[in-house]
């Protein structure tokens, strides 16, 4: 367990913008910061992150909290996890009341894997740089290609030995555990169940994660028997799916933000090679074709990609059709071709930084108008080729989210076909109306159902229960959390706090609730210690729902423009006007729900009493709580009104 001590010095370190903005491209707007929402897929920003609150709130997914459970949602970190990823990125040393046997085993299943694959990482980076083998045969081959020793240490590159079992067998003597090394694709398992090395005898590249932990390899023979494949890559795990990973995203993500573009490429050594080149908003799908997973990794940094082609024109045209899922997810692509003979990295090392970033400037094109003048020079004369063309070239523009963007295209592509701008609109029309029918209507038993398509739902929080109860009970710790710290000024009750008045005042209410009974109880037991808990002390909490429901009741998507007035000469009330009706509305207005249902329940007994004696008891206390109820409801009309 980590000492609250080291929690404390990594909370106060941490910097919400600076984190979160490893992750989204935040825009400033205001106080706060905004950007598109991580964990669900939409085009306008509903997420907002408050550096003077400490917080974010993703109005799409209803998720929000502190930099650490941002980190815990978006990379399904554990809380001490994300507390270790915040005390690295700020130097701060973990300190812990127990050893952690971290580099053994982990306390799940895929902390396990990551902490082997992390292993093997090192252990391939030493081969590499300490064996006789390694500096031979795995360091001799970077050298060649021309990567300098910062580069290798920075990529984590590595060797495995040729040998059968030299990562295995050293693996398991350091108590690493079968399964774990077969799951994450280090070993492989013979049919006698012993193990032996997946990688031997290849250059190691490394696979990170967006925050920098090795979750895959990529492994590069050097053998030039053509029965020997070229590359092997880890299988799928549990930390490893290829589709949602690009490589040398971790190493891009600052550089994309900063020069808002991303350079796309083919395969590790050309990562490698454009970065060291200090060109760094560099990434590559590692020779899987594109999917929209990635493709939205990067729409979280920049909308805007420029891919990297090397000279093969028939892997450049079978590539075409898959760029369409960019213009889908909104992002402006375009595309530069290099001399035949050369990808990226050999062009770089050709050329040099300044050579090979004019050839960018120089030869880039937008995709659209590429892909047109490529398959119209194929079509050449004939007819039916050419109105395939027309098609294909229209099907991708139809793609396209931003209609005026689309109209651009389309104006300038009826100038490349040689075709009438209105018969291109016409075609584009036809396949948006049969996308949006076929998006908008679902099949039962042969009838036709339309439904509503929604591509941005916003999600509630506690929509489990909306009931009026619930949202008073949810008034009073919105009004705990923002004026709970402020000294009461009302006439007849002086030096005291509205968080401990308000607590005293609720003393005789059972909340029903159950996230917010604790988010009371851990407020009156810090009271209790003579402490006022501000906001900060729940967003942090280990307890997601207590997160949550603290940070649901202080996140506002809207906030009034400091010349509101001075623009529309329109007075809005401040409810720190009227401070003692804030604070006693709150509680009088549910102490008033919460006798209007013992009065219910007192009329449900009344009709069901048998006896007088009970009818007596019964109707005692009913005129009892109708007193209460009618004494709480003149409070209110004098506290609220005046």
């Amino acid at each position: 367990m980590i000492l609250k001590t080291t929690i404390d010095r990594i909370m106060e370190a941490t910097d919400i913008v600076e984190v979160i903005g490893e992750f989204v491209n935040l825009k400033k707007r205001g106080a706060n910061f905004v950007g598109l929402s991580p964990f669900v897929n939409e085009r306008t920003p509903s997420f907002t992150v408050s550096p003077a609150k400490g917080i974010f709130k993703d109005f799409s997914s209803g998720k929000g909290g502190s930099a650490v459970t941002f980190l815990m949602e978006l990379e399904k970190f554990t809380y001490p996890e994300a507390l270790k990823w915040l005390a690295k990125k700020y130097s701060i040393e973990v300190e812990e009341t127990i050893d952690a046997p971290e580099d053994r085993e982990a306390d799940n299943r895929r902390e396990s894997l990551m902490i082997v694959s992390g292993y093997a990482a090192k252990f391939f980076h030493e081969s590499l740089l300490d064996t006789d083998e390694g500096k031979s045969i795995g360091l001799s081959y970077f050298k060649e290609r021309g990567f300098s020793n910062d580069t290798i240490k920075k990529f984590e590159l590595g060797y495995s030995p040729d040998q059968w079992e030299a990562f295995t067998g050293q693996a398991i003597k350091q108590g690493y555990q079968e399964e774990f090394l077969t799951e994450s694709g280090l070993s492989v398992k013979r049919d006698n169940g012993t193990l032996y090395d997946r990688y031997r005898g290849r250059v190691m590249f490394p696979i990170h994660n967006f925050t920098g932990r090795v979750i895959a390899f990529g492994g590069r023979t050097l053998k030039s028997d053509k029965n020997v494949p070229k590359y092997v890559n880890s299988p799928e795990s549990e930390i490893y799916h290829k589709s949602n990973v690009l490589y040398g995203l971790y190493f891009a993500k600052k550089a994309i933000r900063d020069e808002d573009n991303c350079y796309l490429v083919e395969g590790y050594a050309d990562v490698i090679s454009v970065h060291q080149a200090g060109i760094e908003n560099v990434v590559a799908s590692s020779g899987t074709s594109l999917t929209v997973e990635q493709v939205r990794l990067i729409g979280r940094l920049t909308k805007n990609i420029t891919i990297l082609y090397d000279g093969d024109a028939a892997g450049i045209k079978a590539s075409l059709r898959g760029l369409d899922i960019i213009l889908e997810e909104g992002l402006n692509v375009k595309v530069v071709l290099f001399p035949d003979g050369h990808d990226p990295d050999s062009y770089v090392r050709l050329m040099g930084t300044a050579g090979f970033k004019k050839h960018i400037e120089d030869n880039k094109k937008d995709f659209i108008l590429y892909k047109a003048n490529l398959l119209l020079k194929e079509a050449g004369n004939d007819p039916i080729k050419k109105s395939e063309v027309i098609r294909d070239i229209v099907e991708s523009i139809a793609k396209i989210p931003d209609s005026i963007k689309a109209s651009v295209f389309i104006k300038e592509c009826s100038s490349i076909l040689k075709i009438d701008e209105r018969a291109l609109l016409t075609e584009l029309n036809k396949m948006r109306q049969a996308k949006a029918k076929k998006d908008g209507q679902q099949y039962s038993g042969g009838r036709e159902m339309i439904t509503p398509v929604d591509d941005y739902p916003v999600v509630e929080d506690y929509v489990q229960e909306p009931t009026e109860t619930y949202s008073q009970e949810k008034e009073i710790v919105r009004v705990l959390l923002l004026y709970g710290n402020k000294m009461i000024d009302w006439d007849g009750i002086a030096n005291t706090y509205i968080g401990p008045f308000m607590i005293a005042e609720l003393g005789d209410v059972d909340f029903e609730h159950p996230t917010i009974k604790t988010f009371i109880e851990l407020y009156g037991k810090e009271v209790e210690n003579g402490v006022l808990p501000e906001d900060q002390y729940f967003i942090h909490q280990q307890d997601k729902e207590i997160v949550d429901l603290a940070v649901t009741q202080i996140a506002t998507r809207y906030t009034l423009s400091e010349n509101w007035y001075e623009m529309h000469k329109i007075l809005v009330n401040d409810e720190q006007d009227n401070m003692k009706g804030t604070v006693l509305g709150a509680i009088f207005h549910l102490k008033m729900h919460k006798v209007g249902k013992m009065l219910d329940n007192l009329r449900d007994e009344l009709q069901k009493a048998t006896s007088d004696e009970d009818q007596d008891i019964l109707l005692t206390q009913y005129m009892r709580m109708k007193k209460v109820e009618k004494t709480i409801s003149d409070y209110l009309g004098s506290v609220i009104i005046k």
